[in-house]
């Protein structure tokens, strides 16, 4: 069943939830303000949902106590949806229940076995905070995210995300060596690789964590010729309940693959045990130019057979942004410019390892075959060599889409169809196919990615304040959607299904009934992040569709347009939320890095801000007519009184809020 997600709540329902989590000795923070609840909104998607509160647990008992009250039959209409990084680019922790903010106090690093190479992590800590940790051990977490500096452990395993190298270095369920979650009703969850003896201890286990270990089972053992029919065999396979690895390679049984990518809509991962890898000790990437991107991913094919660790592919679009970015200073010279012949698409061609001399001869051979090859025209190649060089290139290939989004006028580049997967030797052609429904609609859009998975982002460009714009959303979801299922692969290759999960019932076809008995086992109610992945059997209610979640659009378009032409950069903002950076010695963004509350952040700023102009255009505030009328001091001191009045009394003033976010700023200009 598809349909709108939940019902009308009883207005006293989560305020009294609230009130008995706190009276069970919850020790976080619970938080109703509109600016927290504004704040948490949004994510790095095209969607704008506004929970009812947030929840910040700092422990896993504090969750216990969450999911132990989710299961009172008083608070059985409750809905929570646990929340890493907020970079989701499809609206993965987005709900209009309550947020359960696992990154503000779990975030520390509990264990390093240098020797096993092994660690131990809160579900909070951040993927670049924990490589560093590990980096005087030579050690590294493999899977590689262009937002790596904000995202979270814990939201990575509930997207199995990957990225860069996935095909050397597998995605995140190809590390996690252990998971520790919470059930709902608040029982603990120990997965791990089980024999045959440890799974039928773990299927007479009482209570729910023997409930959903016997559903697992009984799906793994009579639906098996079922899965290996539906599950793609692609490098990205399908992400959530993949039923396909629950038997691993030596015969064990391992619920972890149904956990990775659940996207929360199972239970809470609280703490996971990591495998980590040494560190190549020498990078080389061959930069190889194109004139042309349809050139760039042609070549790709015979590129991968020289078994290199990733192959990285940016447009034309993304390069002549990157060329007016300060990045481009640092790798202009592997770029060099030709006016009678520009670069028009580039592959990111990596070598790495632990012997120089061979990394070297590999990349001989690789030249060698550029030269001889002549299948494909090939502008010239330049060799980035050694960790510093192969960093720098590296750098303007992350920034790709915050450089998307730099582009002139409204329309910007939107997250919706921009994961998809399909077989690589079939990349170019999909692609082709891909761009022909996006000129039809006389769209531009910006394309990057890794070819040797066959996973591109692409990013259509549109004004989403313009209802006739963001009406597409829905038609070119739904021909991408058939198009990636005629080439034989995926919409949803990287980055998860979230509100795009009413695609999944026409992928699983007839296995979907067994994901929602999977769900049933693990939330019979539907409240873990309900209306993405699937629903439990019988429940009335669905997945919601492309077109029926609220969109960041349709706020945004109820602000008069000399006002939002006025705060251009608050409109603009993409939200992707590289001023979450977790780098201590990284400028950007100091008062959120103080603070750890995300109103205190640039992008924070920017949503409490345009809800602000809504409002006051909503209560026929012409804010440009106030900031002209200069008032006095003296004038203005009985209306300052009268604010201070009220703030001591506690009452709620969004307009405060706003301020005090707002006066939160340094001005330190990082995030320019």
């Amino acid at each position: 069943m598809i349909a709108q997600l939940t019902g009308i709540a009883p207005a006293t329902l989560y305020p009294e939830f609230l009130a008995a989590l706190r009276a069970s000795g919850f020790k976080g923070q619970t938080s109703t303000d509109y600016a927290t609840r504004t704040v948490l909104a949004t994510d790095n998607s095209i969607y704008q949902r506004l929970p009812q509160a947030a929840v910040f647990p700092v422990d896993a008992e504090d969750v216990a106590r969450i999911a132990a009250l989710m299961a009172e039959p008083r608070f059985q209409a409750v809905k929570l949806t646990p929340r890493g990084g907020g970079t989701g680019t499809n609206g993965q922790s987005l709900t209009d229940g309550v947020v359960v903010d696992l990154s503000r106090h779990m975030n520390n690093i509990l264990e390093i076995n240098v020797e096993e190479r092994w660690v131990r992590v809160q579900a909070g800590v951040v993927k670049d905070q924990l490589n560093v940790m590990l980096k005087p051990h030579g050690l590294f977490f493999a899977p590689e995210l262009s937002t790596s500096n904000r995202a979270t452990v814990g939201g990575m395993v509930n997207t199995d995300a990957s990225g860069q190298g996935s095909c050397t270095y597998g995605k995140t369920r190809d590390h996690v060596l252990e998971l520790h979650s919470v059930l709902l009703g608040g029982q603990a969850l120990h997965t791990r690789p089980l024999t045959d003896d440890e799974l039928e201890q773990a299927c007479a286990a009482p209570g729910r964590a023997g409930e959903v270990y016997r559903a697992a089972r009984q799906i793994q053992e009579t639906q098996g010729e079922l899965i290996e029919r539906t599950f793609p065999t692609l490098n990205r396979c399908l992400t959530g309940y993949d039923l396909a690895h629950l038997r691993d390679e030596q015969g064990r049984f391992n619920l972890n693959s149904v956990l990775c990518g659940a996207e929360g809509s199972l239970g809470y991962v609280v703490e996971a045990k990591l495998n980590v890898l040494p560190i190549p000790t020498y990078q080389v990437v061959v930069n190889v130019r194109y004139s042309s991107f349809m050139d760039a991913l042609r070549d790709a094919n015979a590129l991968l057979a020289h078994k290199p660790l990733s192959i990285e592919t940016v447009d034309s679009r993304v390069l002549l942004l990157a060329m007016k970015d300060i990045v481009w200073h640092a790798v202009a010279e592997y770029f060099p410019a030709d006016p009678d012949r520009p670069t028009l698409g580039i592959n990111l061609v990596e070598f790495a390892g632990d012997d120089p001399a061979d990394v070297n001869a590999r990349v001989a051979a690789f030249v060698e075959h550029l030269q001889a090859d002549t299948s494909i025209e090939r502008l010239g190649h330049t060799l980035a060599e050694g960790v510093a060089a192969v960093n720098r290139v590296y750098t303007m290939r992350k920034r790709s889409v915050g450089l998307l989004g730099n582009v002139d006028g409204e329309a910007r580049p939107q997250p919706f169809v921009e994961d998809t997967a399909v077989p690589p030797e079939q990349l170019a052609d999909y692609i082709a196919d891909f761009r022909a429904l996006l000129d039809s609609h006389g769209l531009t859009y910006g394309m990057f990615g890794h070819v040797d998975a066959g996973v591109l982002h692409v990013r259509p460009m549109l004004d989403m304040k313009d209802p006739a714009q963001a009406a597409l959303v829905k038609p070119i979801s739904d021909a991408v959607a058939a198009l990636t299922q005629r080439y034989g692969g995926l919409l949803w290759g990287e980055h998860g299904k979230g509100l795009r999960s009413e695609y999944v019932p026409a992928y699983f076809g007839e296995l979907y009934p067994s994901l929602q008995r999977l769900k049933g086992a693990f939330d019979p109610h539907n409240q873990l992040n309900p209306g993405k992945i699937c629903t439990p059997p019988d429940s009335a209610e669905g997945l919601i569709r492309v077109n029926e979640a609220p969109l960041r659009g349709d706020f945004d378009r109820q602000i008069d347009e000399r006002v939002w032409q006025s705060y251009g950069t608050a409109m603009h903002c993409n939200g992707n939320g590289a001023c979450y950076n977790f780098d201590p010695d990284d400028a950007m963004c100091p008062s959120w890095k103080a603070t750890r509350e995300r109103q205190h952040s640039p992008k924070g700023r920017a949503s409490l801000m345009r809800e602000w102009l809504r409002l006051q255009g909503a209560a026929d505030i012409d804010v440009l007519a106030a900031a002209r009328s200069k008032v006095s001091w003296l004038k203005g001191l009985p209306t300052r009184l009268r604010n201070n009045l009220s703030r001591q009394r506690g009452e709620a003033d969004f307009s405060h809020e706003v301020y005090d976010a707002m006066a939160g700023c340094l001005a330190c200009k990082s995030c320019a």
